[in-house]
């Protein structure tokens, strides 16, 4: 028995010697031979047809794809003028097809799924083979505020990168042809500008304040929104006004007071000014909106404090501010005073006491996307403020410019 399968497998093995290349071929390599039969011209000829046949139809192009990317798989060592022909058309129509299902794909993540890691690492695919893509540069950017409850140091600073690619590309003049889901593109570069700011806000609260400001000049959901103005009014707090605070404290902090204090603490009521203005404009937007009811009592604190600090301790006509605010336009950076105004007090009345320096805020993140386009900020969720600072002088002094007890300036914060 054994002799006679060894003579059955040398008789394979000559039988298979006699056969023609050909045929040998196909015994060894039977994947190669299938690809032959598949991309014979009688076959290329009806992936050609089904395609062309399913193309125009927007529920069967799935298949148009299909075929098309078989026809593109087969070798194209001596085809004909026309069979080249049908190979570069399909090539361009295969990599359109692939970008708008892949742009189609990226939006429904960014905007309607809201799946963020996912949505960014694709849009960060997209952006690798066409980093002009000015469009999904857009929608990262407009959208980079939302990643913010992530926590994801990383993502951030790809969305900030983005946002401000974004936003100096349309400055320089670039365009895009359909800003959808976005309604304009002065919705888009409002967000662009709330996304950097809301980014920036933690570490460069004087930067971001710029493009706060910024985003709250376009008509959009932002401008309704009472957290722009917190953050705005927070701004102002960690940045400008914690600044020049210090700087008083140094120069001035237990001295007598000299025309030269009394003009920077005319420069510092500006900025407070400011921050009033800032978190009354947050607490006439929550209103009585359950929502807001959690952050609306934080920004109640400050408006608040900050307001009694410049009146004297009253609140009297605090109530009419909030009720007024509204109607008035919001004030840019004020400019800094050279002189002082002949009208205006000197200092602010006199303080005693320990005061508490300038804190930062504790929280991150803005809330998740509601409204137009990328939406609104909506969240709730409180940043303590923590910090010390340098007490009031006496009362029979000006009062330095330290920050009231019990102040929180606003931060991004989780929902």
């Amino acid at each position: 028995m054994k002799k006679l399968i060894m003579f059955f497998g040398i008789c394979t093995t000559v039988a298979i010697l006699a056969l023609p290349a050909a045929a040998r071929n196909f015994i060894a390599q039977p994947d190669a031979a299938f690809q032959d039969a598949a991309c014979a011209d009688e076959a290329k000829e009806a992936l050609y047809a089904s395609f062309l046949k399913n193309r125009p139809d927007e529920n069967a192009q799935a298949k148009a794809y299909e075929d098309a990317k078989k026809y593109l798989a087969c070798p194209t060592t001596g085809i004909t003028e026309a069979q080249q022909k049908i190979v570069d058309y399909l090539k361009k129509w295969v990599a359109k097809y692939e970008e708008i299902t892949m742009a189609g794909r990226f939006q429904d993540l960014l905007y309607n799924q809201k799946k963020y890691v996912e949505a960014y690492a694709l849009g960060k695919q997209i952006l690798t083979a066409q980093p002009d893509n000015l469009k999904v540069m857009i929608d990262l950017g407009a959208s980079g505020y939302l990643v913010l409850p992530l926590n994801n140091a990383a993502l951030s600073a790809e969305a900030l990168q983005h946002a401000k690619n974004a936003l100096a590309a349309l400055d320089s003049g670039k365009t895009v042809q359909d800003w959808k889901p976005l309604p304009s593109k002065d919705v888009a570069v409002a967000y662009l500008n709330y996304s950097i700011g809301a980014l920036t806000l933690q570490n460069e609260p004087a930067n971001a304040l710029k493009f706060l400001l910024k985003a709250a000049q376009f008509e959009t959901p932002l401008k309704k929104s009472p957290f722009t103005y917190a953050y705005i009014a927070g701004a102002y707090e960690t940045g400008p006004y914690a600044k020049m605070s210090e700087e008083y404290k140094q120069l001035h902090g237990g001295k007598d007071e000299t025309p030269e204090s009394k003009l920077m603490l005319a420069n510092i009521n500006q900025l407070i000014d400011r921050m009033i203005d800032g978190y009354a404009r947050a607490v006439a937007l929550a209103g009585n909106d359950a929502n807001f009811a959690q952050p609306k009592a934080v920004w109640q604190d400050s408006l608040t404090t900050w307001y009694k600090f410049q009146h004297k301790g009253e609140v009297t006509g605090m109530d009419q501010l909030v009720a007024g605010i509204l109607s008035k336009p919001l004030p840019p950076e004020p400019t800094p005073l050279t002189s002082l105004p002949a009208s205006t007090p000197a200092a602010t009345p006199a303080n005693n006491g320990a005061g508490s320096g300038v804190g930062t805020a504790n929280g991150t993140g803005l809330g998740t996307a509601n409204g137009q386009g990328v939406g609104t900020a909506n969240g709730t969720g409180l940043g303590t403020a923590n910090g010390t600072g340098v007490g009031n002088r006496a009362a029979t002094t000006t009062t330095p410019a330290t920050k009231p007890a019990g102040a929180k300036p606003d931060r991004p914060r989780n929902r």
